[in-house]
């Protein structure tokens, strides 16, 4: 196998030294000092998604997320990346995969030969492993559900969802997505059942918790809902859209504060978003509007400077002559 060094790397790519050791400072790629034939394709996509202005810390969340989801050890190799939108997916085993929500999504570019749909960046290497065929049973299942929710059969797809929820408990995107269509249709203590069910199976589930806090939202639980997002923000830091519903939530409570710190996250996360300068507006409102100050606490007290004036306790009662 042939093996590159550093300088060789560098020539090939056209990247500077510096974006390399940026890239392994942020734990993108790990330092060595000669490189595969394989670690050059992944270096590739990095600098690809860069050049893109898909910011580092997506990336990395991206890339933890896909390991816990599918237990790989090198997801840019070993999965083809796809980026949709703001975010990162991953076609794995058949199916494009949102890794940070943890949800299976319709591979629309495949199907119409990529007119309007994600931009691949790259493609996988073969993968192998026990279990696979049965996994690709309920994942084609789940993609047969959620085709049939996009042509508008939701009676169908709720009947594929409940299949896969009774063949496969544990399935929980299922729940989420069943869960989702009772969201829509305003049966709202039915989805919060689901989604409930979904963070059982799952305590890591993202998606979970964020849909979670949007159903008790509307049910007018805010502490709960709040909880929800929060838990959600928690598991993944980068994810915008619980920032933007938190400081929403926050902000109909009257938590000012809070709601600065969440529209302020959500404006560094997604600098392009359709709903960015909304956020940006409500920064400005809060700023302005509000007179919001930043209050310094002395951790113990300061005497007054010698020749400034002191603070005298003075008493309004008549004193005995």
């Amino acid at each position: 196998m042939s093996s590159y060094s550093r300088q060789d790397v560098l020539r090939i790519l056209q990247i500077t030294s510096r974006q390399l050791q940026g890239w392994e400072r942020a734990e993108l790629v790990s330092q060595q000092q000669s490189y595969s034939f394989q670690d050059l394709g992944q270096l590739r996509v990095l600098r690809v998604l860069r050049e893109e202005d898909v910011p580092v810390a997506s990336i990395r969340h991206s890339i933890v997320a896909m390991k816990a989801v599918a237990g790989m050890k090198n997801p840019l190799l070993e999965a083809g990346l796809v980026r949709t939108g703001t975010r990162l997916a991953f076609r794995h085993l058949g199916a494009m995969v949102d890794p940070i929500r943890r949800q299976l999504l319709f591979d629309f570019e495949r199907l119409e030969q990529g007119i309007g749909g994600p931009s691949a960046i790259s493609e996988p290497c073969p993968l192998r492993g026990p279990g696979v065929a049965a996994q690709r049973g309920v994942q084609e299942l789940f993609l047969e559900a959620v085709e049939a929710e996009e042509a508008g059969e939701k009676v169908r797809a709720i009947q594929l969802y409940q299949q896969i929820m009774e063949s496969d408990p544990a399935f929980a995107p299922a729940c989420i997505n069943l869960g989702t269509i009772h969201f829509h249709l305003r049966e709202f203590d039915l989805a919060e059942q689901l989604y409930r069910r979904a963070t059982e199976i799952d305590p890591d589930y993202v998606l979970a918790f964020f849909d979670l806090g949007n159903v008790l939202d509307e049910l007018q639980r805010p502490d709960e809902s709040i909880a929800s997002y929060r838990r959600a923000v928690e598991l993944a830091p980068g994810y915008a859209d619980a920032h933007y519903n938190l400081a929403l939530a926050h902000e109909r409570k009257g938590e000012l504060r809070s709601a600065l710190r969440h529209w302020q996250a959500y404006t560094r996360l997604d600098k392009d978003g359709p709903w960015t300068e909304h956020a940006r507006r409500q920064i400005r409102k809060l700023l302005d509007r509000e007179k919001l100050t930043i209050a310094w606490r002395a951790e113990s007290f300061i005497p007054p400077r010698k020749g400034t004036a002191a603070l005298e306790l003075v008493s309004t009662e008549t004193q005995p002559a």
